[in-house]
């Protein structure tokens, strides 16, 4: 590829994910990948059969991104689906959609290559939750375990409570700063940028103030809420890791931390919230969102019409 253009181009698309879409640093990763991909995938001639591209005299990658259509995005896709998930394919072609619509708005591509490009289906399975009485075993399994002093132990009730509590996401989580904890409430910068001020519970805010109380003062993270055993901010794979082999510890089936945020959700409903409050709580930006993400129980929906349809 040509290193100069390729680079320039990367920087242009990066900041615009950044600056004009406001996009979270991990979706600009994501998104800056495909991007990658692609140039990489058109540099190497791998195009479609019709494109200008494949004659004899080759010409250049901004050539090609100029005359770009859809077969070769397509052509491209095709590669990537070696694995053949049908999620990671889905990813892909958002993420090939979104660089073709921009390299069409920047004036680098003729046409909107990828305007008509649909994505596969994905099956939208939800996640495993955990019943109230499990989750409270857990958590009172994480209580137990942070008796010992052990700051770390301590460092995973508060992270684990404080989760249950809000029902952020975990990247959301693993962001947070010493700034953001407030005395009963987390303010939490989500999606896009978009920032909420999320209320949490005592249980959570006495696990927070015996983390506050044992975490090093000497971190390299300073800023980090919760930091791993080398002093740097806690990476959401080790959290993956450790609930994991808590849930097992604790006897209670596995389950991810988008489970817990899921169990938040569902719990919260069963108790009588109303979705404008839960999607408030979630970050969603959409009430049909909330409405996928969450389940009722037909027991719950029972008791729900009995107390509130005026006819029930």
């Amino acid at each position: 590829m040509e290193d100069n253009f390729v680079t320039q181009l990367l920087a242009e698309y990066e900041n615009e994910l950044t600056l004009r879409r406001g996009f979270s640093a991990h979706t600009v990763r994501a998104y800056l990948g495909e991007a990658k991909n692609l140039l990489r995938f058109l540099a190497n001639g791998a195009v479609s059969a019709d494109s200008p591209a494949q004659t004899e005299e080759k010409e250049d990658l901004a050539q090609r991104l100029s005359a770009l259509k859809p077969d070769d995005l397509r052509a491209w896709l095709s590669q990537r689906a070696q694995s053949g998930q049908r999620a990671s394919l889905a990813r892909h072609c958002a993420g090939g959609r979104s660089f073709a619509k921009w390299l069409f708005r920047s004036g680098y591509a003729k046409a909107d290559a990828g305007a008509r490009l649909k994505s596969p289906k994905v099956n939208s399975r939800l996640p495993h939750i955990l019943s109230r009485k499990q989750m409270a075993q857990f958590l009172n399994y994480c209580a137990a375990r942070a008796e010992s002093g052990n700051p770390i132990h301590v460092r995973d009730r508060a992270l684990f409570e404080l989760l249950y509590a809000s029902g952020i996401r975990i990247a959301e989580c693993a962001a947070l700063n010493l700034a953001d904890l407030g005395e009963d409430t987390v303010k939490v910068f989500g999606k896009g940028g978009k920032e909420r001020i999320v209320p949490i519970g005592k249980p959570a805010q006495a696990a927070l103030r015996e983390w506050l109380r044992l975490r090093p003062q000497s971190v390299r993270d300073k800023e980090a809420l919760f930091v791993g055993e080398h002093g740097k901010r806690i990476n959401v794979r080790v959290v993956r890791a450790i609930l994991t082999r808590l849930t097992a510890q604790a006897g209670v089936r596995e389950i991810s931390p988008h489970g817990i945020r899921h169990s938040m959700a569902t719990h919260m409903l069963e108790g009588g919230s109303d979705l404008r409050t839960v999607q408030e709580l979630m970050g969603h930006s959409s009430l049909t969102t909330t409405q996928r993400y969450t389940h009722l129980t037909p027991q719950r929906l029972r008791e729900v019409f009995g107390q509130a349809h005026p006819r029930a």
